[in-house]
């Protein structure tokens, strides 16, 4: 029995590991969990149809300029650990990609940059130093869920994600864009 182990462990030690680099774009599921295609994937098909809607082009019309967009939180309620900062990177990605709107920082981001401003106050020359209260405000604020269900039985499941982005302008309240997508993954073991 003993040796019989000890074999084993010496057989699996010879196996050799093999590592290749991927293009990061090429689609790879290995799990059937969210991955990085899905989070690009749904960032920019989202992006793309909110881009397309009225809002922003009333918007422009009406105040002849650019909106300005933030991206808030977007909460992951699925039974998995979803990165959800790399899906807000990519959407932030997509909204300035399209050209067609402004993006400001967010959370600790924008704090950063408060605290890096507060220093130059003090330890930067005048001609050099960035002034306070001239940040861009945001016009409208994006934000959302993701959630999924997961169907099993033996050894096939299913898992349902729903992403829904809602943009609000941040001076009415007024929801002016809301999408949704979905994916359905059957994954067998």
């Amino acid at each position: 029995m003993i040796i019989g182990i000890a074999s084993l462990t010496v057989l699996n030690a010879c196996k050799s590991r093999k590592v290749e680099r991927i293009d990061p774009t090429q689609q790879t599921d290995l799990s059937g969990r969210w991955n990085d295609t899905d989070s690009r994937l749904v960032s920019n098909e989202m992006i793309s149809d909110c881009m397309a809607k009225p809002w922003r082009t009333d918007f422009t019309t009406a105040k002849g300029k650019k909106p300005v967009v933030i991206v808030g939180t977007v909460r992951n309620k699925t039974t998995e650990h979803i990165e959800s900062e790399t899906f807000i990177k990519d959407i932030e990605k997509a909204f300035i990609n399209s050209g067609l709107v402004s993006v400001v920082q967010a959370g600790e981001a924008r704090k950063e940059l408060r605290d890096e401003r507060n220093d130059q106050q003090t330890f930067s020359s005048e001609t050099t130093k960035k002034k306070w209260g001239l940040e861009k405000g945001a016009d409208f604020m994006l934000n959302g869920v993701i959630t999924s269900i997961v169907d099993e039985y033996g050894k096939n499941k299913v898992v349902y994600y729903q992403i829904d982005l809602e943009l609000t302008n941040l001076e009415t309240n007024e929801k002016v864009w809301i999408g949704d997508k979905k994916i359905k993954k059957a994954i067998q073991n």
